[in-house]
């Protein structure tokens, strides 16, 4: 386990710098004349080579990225080309806006998704039929339509929950939950559909190999290898499906922190994106695949912890 969880973060590593390299080449190579995008087109020439020199945007790419990747493993990440903070400090301030919505998101997905796809599989029938099709419905709305039709029906029409904003747990646990309600539901929709599809389609899987037969033949109750047995081998796929929407609620979190106003990386990067501030937006995709790699790990060692055979 420890040599598997070794090779895990080498590799983890060598995806991070891989993607901070891909990034670091795209931004520089689309973003056209930087310097003359951050001063506008009515700064001189002198000034504007200027700049380049001062920013180092006159050096060749894979210097700059050299001398980048050097301050960033340090954990230095520059300062922001535009208000000078420090780009590790904007990220730290927001990254807990993000992290609560996608964590939230992952313990509401994994909890309502398995109910649904247990009750699907173990009772059949017009009830199976309509979580199919409710999950259908719910994996073709995209999900700035949902956040949207949440925040008319639940903010704007009922008066429910605020629209826009974010109170920290810190300051009201009350208002925290209330400012996380909606945006969490709008992440969740979606990928309680796609994780519960698996987790039945596994379980109707599972319950048709012999094993089962054996328990079953031996007069132990439904419920009883259902929980204790079925559901441990039907664990595995239903934890790599929830991996992968990890993946994409990161990126989901972008539009919904748009949507609801929530002071999170996601918005943090679409201004940077904007303004061509490139060391804010270097510094949001880097941490961002450093939170979807230890995400991935601390799943893949839950799949380990519930499928001995996954530890192989």
């Amino acid at each position: 386990m420890r040599r598997y969880i070794a090779s895990r973060i080498l590799s983890g590593v060598v995806l991070v710098l891989a993607v901070a390299f891909v990034t670091f080449a795209m931004l520089f190579s689309s973003s056209g004349d930087i310097a003359r995008r951050l001063l506008g087109e009515s700064a001189t020439a002198e000034t504007v080579a200027l700049k380049t020199q001062e920013l180092g945007l006159d050096r060749p790419l894979w210097e700059q990225f050299g001398t980048w990747a050097a301050s960033a493993l340090t954990g230095d990440l520059g300062r922001s080309w535009v208000s000078g903070q420090r780009v590790t400090d904007a990220i730290l301030s927001r990254l807990p806006v993000t992290l609560s919505l996608v964590v939230l998101t992952v313990a509401v997905t994994a909890a309502v998704a398995i109910l649904l796809g247990v009750i699907a599989a173990y009772r059949g029938g017009w009830v199976d039929s309509v979580i199919q099709v409710l999950s259908v419905v719910a994996l073709s709305v995209p999900g700035f339509l949902i956040a949207l039709g949440l925040l008319l029906v639940f903010s704007v029409g009922l008066g429910w929950f605020r629209a826009t904003g974010f109170t920290p747990i810190t300051q009201s646990p009350g208002d925290w939950i209330g400012s996380v309600t909606l945006p969490v539901a709008a992440l969740s929709i979606s990928a309680i559909a796609g994780v519960a599809q698996q987790v039945r389609g596994s379980i109707l899987d599972t319950v048709n190999r012999d094993f089962v037969r054996t328990l079953r033949s031996r007069g132990l109750p439904v419920k009883h290898v259902l929980a204790r047995h079925v559901l441990r081998n039907a664990g595995g796929p239903a934890l790599t499906v929830l991996g992968f929407q990890f993946i994409g609620l990161m990126g989901g979190a972008v539009f919904v922190e748009q949507i609801f106003a929530l002071p999170g990386i996601g918005q943090l990067a679409v201004n940077a994106t904007l303004s061509t501030d490139i060391p804010v937006v270097m510094g949001v995709v880097v941490v961002t695949a450093l939170v979807v790699v230890v995400g991935n790990l601390l799943i893949d060692l839950a799949q380990a912890a519930v499928n001995p055979k996954a530890r192989q």
